[in-house]
């Protein structure tokens, strides 16, 4: 089979299966904000985790006004959902003095998307509704505190603890303070190491306090990491979400947008139209959450009326 017919067969599948996510999506939103959807008062004891990130792919074309480029850069925007009951501790790890866990994910579903947030945000709601969103007592959403992605988390999840990132975070600070330090590793390493725990112990005004007084300080125009902390103020009492047994990092969805996306279009040379990565990440997805026979193998042989089993 040639490489043409390859792709052209690929495109086909992935638009039918992202179509029926789609119209599954549509179907999931309008019944939630139309109040048909009723959830039981009864809780399980656990939590559902949705994580969502962001990743950039290379495609041919862009949808600007400038229609002599050739190529251009469109996010693909990813969603993790999963429950603490399908969590494992895989190992436990001596960072700084302090143990930290590994985890494992033994059962996850993914979404993918390249395009606009407004039908991503009805992809990731009626993902969260098949792994049981309503269901649990808790329900958490860890990100890089995009303002998008808060948006969305108060528009659809609202009874949700939005947590940013720890390790995002972490990195801005550890960023910040060889900015400020001017790369001397004697002040900005123990500085980082010493605000990155007083984050941990949610002493956000000693950070805040010692932040702002820096900033001042600097004579070069920065992002002001003070206004990205306050900005996700609510989303940082880390303490407090350690104590309650919530995951606090996000690097299960940094891990997938290597798996679902990267690994197969980031390829050295790689530039998609912008359809035929759309398809591919959503059968990526798929593949990933072993999603495969019930959301590819069977909508395919129904659509051509060949029983699936």
């Amino acid at each position: 089979m040639d490489q043409i017919t390859i792709s052209s067969i690929t495109n086909y599948i992935g638009q039918l299966v992202l179509n029926n996510d789609i119209l599954r999506a549509n179907y999931n939103f309008d019944n939630i904000t139309k109040g048909r959807v009723t959830f039981p008062l009864e809780k399980k004891d656990e939590i559902l985790y949705i994580q969502t990130d962001g990743a950039m792919v290379n495609t041919r074309q862009t949808e600007t006004i400038d229609k002599d480029k050739k190529s251009g850069w469109h996010e693909n925007k990813l969603a993790l959902v999963y429950t603490s009951g399908n969590v494992s501790i895989r190992s436990r790890v001596l960072i700084n003095g302090k143990y930290e866990y590994k985890h494992k994910i033994n059962k996850k579903e993914y979404t993918s998307y390249i395009g606009d947030v407004s039908l991503f945000k009805k992809l990731v709601l009626s993902s969260a509704l098949r792994n049981g969103y309503g269901q649990y007592k808790h329900t958490v959403l860890i990100s890089d505190g995009a303002t998008w992605i808060r948006n969305m988390k108060e528009e659809l999840f609202p009874d949700a603890q939005q947590i940013l990132d720890f390790y995002h975070l972490s990195e801005k600070i550890w960023d910040f303070s060889k900015l400020f330090f001017n790369k001397n590793e004697t002040k900005y390493v123990p500085w980082s190491h010493e605000i990155c725990d007083k984050l941990r112990d949610s002493d956000t005004n000693y950070v805040l306090k010692e932040i702002k007084h820096m900033e001042q300080s600097l004579k070069i125009k920065t992002n002001k990491l003070s206004n990205y902390i306050e900005n996700n103020i609510n989303n940082i009492d880390y303490a407090e979400y350690t104590k309650k047994g919530y995951i606090i990092g996000s690097g299960a969805i940094e891990s997938a947008n290597k798996s679902v996306m990267q690994i197969r279009l980031k390829q050295p040379g790689m530039r998609w139209n912008i359809d035929s990565a759309r398809y591919m990440v959503i059968l990526r997805a798929k593949y990933e959450s072993d999603l495969w026979f019930d959301n590819v193998i069977v909508p395919v042989k129904l659509h051509y009326n060949i029983n699936p089993y």
